[in-house]
């Protein structure tokens, strides 16, 4: 039986290097696959994502994103634009067990039209991925999602109760 493409290419399938996983990341959302997306994590695995809603295990991961692919982002296409890993534990290219932080950042265009908003416009996130190699392959163990807004430094939440990114640097100076 001839070998498969999954042991013939390493570039194909299951992550084999820890900055794998944000590749497979963005291959699993291009398709809209949310089993392929959550087979990512370990099974006991967390997630944050933007908003702050948590996920506390690989089938919670997987039903969120499965919903987001029929509703919030039913054409979106996400792209990593640069990553980094640092590795905390063990020898990233070795056998043994090993841990590493992945920081993804990706740009996201095409999420659904949402109320007033009908043409969603381009957003930057930054991933962080914290993976670990048991058995040879990497899985993630934890992930949090970050939008990343261009001037802004922190998030204030105003008498209206509603929060909004600022920055203190572009405030006005009072000292006259």
């Amino acid at each position: 039986m001839p070998d498969s493409p999954a042991t013939t290419d390493p570039g194909y399938g299951p992550a084999h290097r820890p900055g794998r996983i944000a590749d497979l990341w963005v291959d699993a959302w291009n398709d809209r696959d949310a089993d392929r997306l959550a087979a990512l994590f370990e099974t006991d695995a967390e997630f944050v994502n933007v908003t702050g809603l948590w996920w506390h295990d690989r089938d919670a991961i997987r039903r969120a994103h499965a919903y987001g692919f029929d509703t919030i982002f039913r054409e979106s296409t996400i792209s990593l634009l640069e990553k980094r890993v640092k590795r905390l534990t063990g020898d990233p290219a070795g056998d043994g067990p090993a841990a590493c932080v992945v920081h993804a950042k990706m740009k996201l265009e095409g999420q659904s039209p949402v109320r007033e908003v009908e043409r969603p416009g381009v957003r930057r996130n930054l991933f962080s991925f914290v993976v670990r190699r048991t058995d040879g392959r990497w899985r993630c163990a934890s992930a949090h999602n970050t939008d990343v807004v261009p001037g802004s430094e922190t998030n204030v939440v105003g008498p209206d109760g509603k929060m909004r990114s600022v920055s203190y640097r572009s405030m006005p100076d009072d000292s006259s």
